[in-house]
């Protein structure tokens, strides 16, 4: 598996047939264990894959860090400088649209100068609160629509799909242990959000595979959530 930048991710899926058709998608993840845990690039290329599709991503990745933390480093620049990107995923520090807002976004628009000036189009990976403050989703939710609206950016809902589990259906634990990264279950409830922001693609539904050792009846409740969240 290739890594960049740190804690990174990056394959080529063996598509099917379909994949000789259209050019892999190219999709570049920045953010921090919210993109590491559980590996939800691969978990969005398995999807995509599942779907007759070619995605290729890469990761820049670090514990607890900040999209500016990964400015400062110059991370992000570099990659941007030395590849062809079709999409960047910006996964902010999970509590910093709560606290700074005014920051998040400041930040958000120096991430889009730079991918759209690459050619890339931005994605904003909108995550969930912390399960001892879930009153906090809705002050997260408003931050990242805020921007999204502001320099025309796709959001991904996870935190909203996130929201709808937890409300309807609260014996599927999406949460780990430390109330804040997520379990299998919540990445690929987020993989499946994120794919169908990626791809527009309105046909992932219940038949949508799920990760290994997934209950068939899960994975049908989490692809169905994210079908009618991310429209």
């Amino acid at each position: 598996m290739r890594r960049l930048h740190g804690v990174g991710a990056g394959r080529v899926p063996e598509g099917p047939a379909a994949a000789d058709e259209e050019a892999p998608r190219r999709i570049l993840f920045v953010g921090n264990s919210f993109v590491s845990r559980n590996d939800l690039p691969s978990m969005v290329e398995d999807l995509a894959k599942s779907a007759g599709h070619l995605a290729e991503s890469e990761s820049i990745v670090a514990g607890g860090a900040s999209l500016r933390r990964h400015l400062n480093s110059g991370a992000i620049a570099r990659a941007l400088a030395h590849g062809r990107w079709d999409q960047v995923v910006l996964q902010e520090q999970s509590t910093l649209p709560i606290k700074n807002p005014t920051r998040y976004h400041e930040n958000v628009r120096a991430v889009h100068a730079l991918a759209s000036a690459a050619g890339a189009r931005t994605v904003l990976y909108l995550t969930w609160a912390r399960r001892a403050a879930p009153d906090a989703q809705q002050q997260l939710t408003a931050a990242v629509l805020a921007i999204g609206a502001e320099i025309g950016a796709a959001v991904a809902p996870a935190g909203q799909a996130w929201q709808v589990v937890l409300k309807d259906h609260p014996g599927i634990d999406l949460y780990s242990a430390d109330g804040s990264h997520p379990t299998a279950a919540g990445s690929w409830l987020a993989a499946c959000v994120l794919y169908r922001t990626l791809f527009r693609d309105r046909e992932l539904a219940a038949a949508a595979p799920g990760p290994a050792g997934m209950a068939p009846e899960i994975a049908a409740v989490l692809a169905e959530v994210a079908r009618r969240v991310a429209g």
